[in-house]
């Protein structure tokens, strides 16, 4: 409503007794009339008020009427505002034609005419409200075009983000039926071939040797099925932040040593050797199975990649935190897909070995992060990778 739009207006006369005369013509409840008895005192509410008009008596004393006229229209802050002159000489000394030179949108006599005094300020303030209602509802377009602007884009951005997730689940499942395949026909082949062996009473294929193998064979199986349906898990805890770490004290170069024994059948079976380089005990406060953990991705990527290399772990202490390298001397990794084989589903290249979800280091990442540590990686092509993990000790 225009009405609700206060409107201030300035009256300028030398004598007490005009304003209180032009103010009661003018004033009304929404209005503010502000009074000043010379030019320098109207300078001042000038700047510091925003008026709908200004009625200013042409004759006082020092800076006349015409001269506040002219200084308003020189400053930006009040070049726009409706002046009004008002006179007390007669029409005929001409100062309605200096009044418009100087400004002016209206001019008055004195004794002033009550009616046109009113209509005229009424003009003024109804053009003054049309104009600041008008202001507001450009910028009120202004604002709702750039609210439309970053929704549009912000829809744009979770349409891409949608996209992105369909392809990455598209991708999953994908990677996860060919993934859980290969066990599962593994330990479908062998249960097919205990039922031929069963069927023929074939009772020299389940010798007390034969049988360990079986169950070798089978453990291995499982083993995989389990660690890919752990992996799926870990990704559901870090997306939905429950992802729990429970450190305990313990040495780090322990833990590394006897990982490395139980990983001896896969280091075998990669035709690769690892050297372990740890000479004192790390101790600090970190969550042993999380930690083993990511030094499990690390050998398995090292011997996935490694392209039989030797393999070189690595554990010291340095500034306060906790260091384990792992380095391979195999296909490496490009400066441009360093960062990201730290992403879900991503793995080194299509044209090595493409075992595995591609959630190992991304894993990993999330753990070493959630520990407040850091895990990098160095690597040229054809150079091979040294991955480092530090924790603060």
């Amino acid at each position: 409503m225009l009405s609700n739009i206060q409107a201030k207006l300035l009256i300028v006369d030398d004598l007490p007794e005009n304003l209180l005369a032009l103010e009661a013509l003018i004033k009304r409840e929404d209005r503010i009339v502000y009074k000043a008895l010379s030019a320098d005192e109207a300078l001042s509410l000038l700047l510091q008020h925003e008026f709908a008009i200004a009625i200013l008596d042409v004759q006082m004393p020092g800076m006349n009427g015409f001269e506040l006229a002219e200084l308003m229209r020189g400053t930006e802050k009040t070049r726009n505002i409706p002046i009004v002159f008002v006179s007390a000489a007669g029409r005929e000394l001409n100062y309605a034609f200096k009044g418009y030179e100087s400004g002016a949108v209206d001019f008055l006599y004195k004794p002033l005419d009550i009616h046109a005094v009113k209509s005229k300020v009424n003009v003024f303030v109804d053009l003054f409200r049309q104009s600041k209602a008008m202001k507001q509802q450009v910028e009120a377009l202004e604002r709702s075009r750039r609210e439309q602007a970053a929704l549009l884009e912000q829809l744009q951005s979770t349409q891409l983000e949608l996209e992105q997730a369909v392809r990455m689940r598209d991708d999953f499942m994908s990677i996860v039926a060919h993934e859980v395949r290969t066990p599962l026909n593994g330990l479908i082949l062998e249960t097919q071939l205990r039922k031929m062996h069963l069927a023929r009473d074939n009772a020299a294929a389940f010798t007390l040797e034969k049988m360990h193998a079986m169950v070798d064979r089978d453990e291995r199986q499982i083993k995989s099925l389990i660690r890919l349906i752990e992996d799926m898990l870990d990704v559901s805890r870090i997306r939905t932040g429950k992802l729990s770490i429970r450190p305990t004290r313990f040495d780090l170069s322990a833990l590394v040593e006897d990982l490395l024994q139980n990983f001896a059948p896969q280091i075998e079976a990669a035709e690769s050797s690892v050297t372990l380089q740890a000479g004192h005990p790390v101790v600090g406060h970190w969550d042993e199975f999380r930690i083993e953990q990511v030094i499990s991705n690390l050998l398995t990527n090292a011997l996935r990649y490694g392209a039989k290399s030797p393999i070189t772990v690595k554990v010291y202490s340095e500034n306060g935190q906790a260091l384990v390298e792992v380095q391979d001397l195999g296909i490496g990794i490009g400066e441009e897909n360093q960062k990201r084989i730290f992403q879900q589903f991503e793995r080194v290249s299509a044209k090595h070995a493409v075992a595995g979800l591609g959630l190992g280091l991304f894993i990993s990442e999330q753990i070493v992060t959630a520990h407040g540590g850091s895990i990098t990686v160095q690597s040229r092509i054809g150079e091979g990778a040294l991955f480092r993990v530090c924790l603060p000790l």
